[in-house]
Parts: structure tokens; sequence; C-alpha cells
């Protein structure tokens, strides 16, 4: 691109300087030439008007006066009525017999019918139309310098931005996905640059998403995993009766879809295409169901998971986002607690708030303010599950709060149903 580019403006600038050097050049010359005839004709009518005065007094032509002052001329003088011809200035010249086309010829006659005609030789005036034209080449080419230098430049500042945007390129197809943060001058170019910052941000987004999928699919399988294998262990145990078996062989298979629809939301969620649809629900329902599964875990480690607050609240949620967060927080009060989890019902107004709390000393001061980041933890924690939990409320409109550090207390915001009731009946 930079050869073309230097290339086409050394053929503009040559076309340029030659439509502009060529007429100038015939115009110097032809302007030089008629300047020295026009003088040359000057010449001769003084040389006429002297001559005139010197043979109307009777005298002679001085000759020696005229070679004198007109010493690289050839002076020929022809006086009235006798037809003399008489030769005078500085040069030795024999107009008929000698070439005249290296000459400038002039002609005038005086008043009194005496007629001169002058010739000089043209060396000098050809060596002023060769430094004219000399000059305008050197014009010429300083000119075609400039704009070769000009070009370079140019080429330089438009070349180097495609350059380093095709490097920009090469780093974003082999993953380095920082921003460039480089700009040109040119706004096409930056434009360029900004897009292809623009996508390395979406493309750093997407790696990130793809890398976090495997830590919050192991950690959000856990959870259904961990009750599919208490529900199984309570079918062992329970081998030689048939209902208890049946009812826990029920509720296997509800943890086995619940975790089939799990690892389909979080499949969602790594592709970015599924996004999450709120709807009316009965919050006695998912809780009740949520509080008997995880009984048993407490039961084993003889602590209690207590429900308790209002009754009949419904908000705007997804029943398996809304279970995947309690698990979260329970889990977390189940492991880093102590005594007796509490999940209590509220009714806000202008939200249905549930609270999740234990017995335990709470959160360490030092990450009370970061405990909804990423790995952060203030045990042997992955720091995966409140991060995930926010995240999975704040996809759908809710949020997940640190309530109250000492106990800890953790707290889900929903929306509540349409028309700001929180409260309902019908068909819930």
């Amino acid at each position: 691109m930079r050869r073309r580019m230097l290339f086409s403006t050394l053929v503009v600038t040559v076309i340029a300087v030659m439509l502009l050097g060529l007429p100038l050049g015939a115009l110097t010359y032809t302007s030089l030439y008629e300047e020295n005839v026009r003088q040359l004709q000057q010449e001769a009518g003084i040389i006429a008007a002297e001559a005139d005065v010197q043979v109307r007094g009777g005298g002679q032509i001085d000759r020696a006066q005229l070679a004198s002052a007109y010493p690289s001329r050839h002076i020929e003088i022809t006086l009235p009525d006798s037809n003399q011809r008489i030769n005078a200035g500085g040069w030795k010249f024999d107009p008929h017999r000698q070439n005249t086309t290296s000459t400038l010829h002039a002609s005038a006659t005086s008043g009194g019918g005496v007629r001169v005609e002058v010739w000089r030789d043209t060396k000098r005036v050809q060596e002023s139309v060769l430094n004219a034209w000399l000059g305008i080449a050197s014009l010429s080419l300083l000119a075609i310098g400039v704009a070769v230098g000009l070009a370079m430049l140019q080429a330089r500042r438009l070349t180097l931005p495609l350059v380093d945007l095709a490097a920009t390129a090469e780093r974003l197809g082999s993953g380095v996905t920082s921003p460039w943060g480089h700009r040109y001058g040119i706004p096409e170019a930056d434009r360029v640059a900004e897009v292809l910052d623009r996508s390395a941000e979406r493309i750093a987004g997407l790696i990130a998403t793809e890398r976090h999928f495997a830590t919050d699919a192991s950690h959000q399988l856990r959870t259904p995993l961990t009750a599919l294998s208490m529900r199984l262990e309570e079918i062992i145990a329970e081998a030689d009766n048939p209902d208890v078996v049946r009812e826990e062989g029920e509720a296997a298979l509800t943890q086995a879809e619940r975790l089939v629809e799990t690892v389909e939301s979080l499949l969602g969620r790594a592709r970015q295409s599924q996004n999450a649809e709120v709807e009316p629900v009965a919050i006695d329902d998912v809780l009740k169901q949520f509080v008997a599964e995880w009984a048993p875990m407490f039961r084993k480690a003889d602590r209690q998971l207590k429900l308790t607050g209002e009754k009949g609240l419904t908000a705007m949620t997804v029943p398996n986002d809304l279970a995947q967060i309690l698990a979260t927080l329970v889990e977390n009060a189940y492991k880093h607690g102590e005594g007796t989890v509490t999940v209590r019902r509220i009714d806000g107004g202008t939200s249905v708030r549930i609270e999740v709390s234990d017995e335990g000393p709470g959160v360490p001061e030092e990450i009370s303010g970061r405990i909804f980041e990423r790995e952060v933890s203030g045990n042997d924690g992955t720091g995966l599950g409140l991060a995930l939990a926010r995240h999975i409320a704040e996809s759908e409109g809710a949020r997940v709060e640190l309530v109250r550090v000492r106990p800890a207390t953790f707290a889900l915001f929903l929306p509540p149903r349409a028309g700001g009731l929180s409260k309902g009946a019908g068909p819930f």
C-alpha cells in the first residue's frame, strides 16, 4: 500500500509539474524573445533618428560612435534618394551571405527617410532562456521532492495504524483480549480501533463466562447432588419399609429432575442466551418443599432448620432459581454457622423478603464488605456460592444482601406480584 501511495503521488505530481512547467517554459521562451526583439526595435528607432540628424546636418554617419555604442550589433543604414548602404556597429555580420536563423532583426525608418536595420546574435537570449528553463526545472524537481517526502510521511501515517490494527486483530485471534487502547488521530482508523476494543471486551466477557462455567456448575450441582445422596441414603436405611422407600424414591426423583433443570439453567447462562422469565410464585410452596429436602441433613448434624414468618406471600421469581439461591444461603449457614438455621418470610410492602440466619459467630469484619465477590471466603469455602446467588437474583430483578453481620443474616429481596400485592390466595 505504501508503494502504491508513493507511486500514485509521484505520477500525479509529475503530471501536474508537466502541465504547469511546459507551458511556463514555452511562455518564458516567447517572452524573452519578444522582449529582446522589442528592445532591438527601440534601438533601431534611436539609431535611425540619430542618423537622420547627422545626414540633415550635412555630416557623415559616425561609424565609430555606433560601433562603440552598439558593440554587439550589426547595423545597416540606407540613406534617402541615394540608396547608399552604410554598415556600422561593433559586430561584423553579412545578412546577405550568412545564416540569419540564429539572429534577431529589427528595422526602423526616420522621418527624413533614413532606413536602419539592426541584427544581433541570439546567444545571450538563448542563455537567458536556458537559465529560465533551468530555474523552472529546479523548482519542478523541488516540488516533486517535497511531494514525495510528504507522500512518504502520509503513507507512514496511514499504513502504521493499519499494521497496528492488524497486530491487534492477531492478538484477539490468539486469545489476548485486553483492549489495546491505541488511537491514531485518523477518524476512520480510530473507529476501527474502538470497534476492536469493544470486541476485545465482549470476547473477554465470553471467555470469562466460559471459564466460570465449570466452577459455577460444580458449585451449583453440588447442592442437588447432596440432597439426592441424602434421599438415596434414606432409601437404603428404610429398605424394609416399602412406603418409606417409595416416598424417598419419589423425593430422589424430584431431586434428579431439579438437577436436570440446574444443568439447563447453567448452560443457558454460559451461552448468555437464557433470560429469566419470572412468574407469580407462592413462596410457601417453595419454602416447605425446600425445608423438607434439607431437614434430614440438619437432623444428622443434631441441628434444626426452621421456617417462620408470614404465610401466603407471593412474589415474582423463577421457582428453580429461588430454590438455588435459598440452597446457597442455607448451605452457607450450615457450613459456616452454628445452631438453628431460621428461614423467615417477611412482607416488606414493596418487596417480599426471605431471611436466612443462624446462631454462629457471624461474618468476619475483614470480608463483610466483599462477601459477595468471587473467591472471597472466610473459611475453607470456594467463595463462589454467594457471588453466584447474587448474580442469579439480579438476573430476575431481585437482590441478595447481608443485612446483619452477627449473627450472620442474609436476605433475599423479591419483587411482589403484579399490582404490588405480596399476599394472595387464588391459585396460589
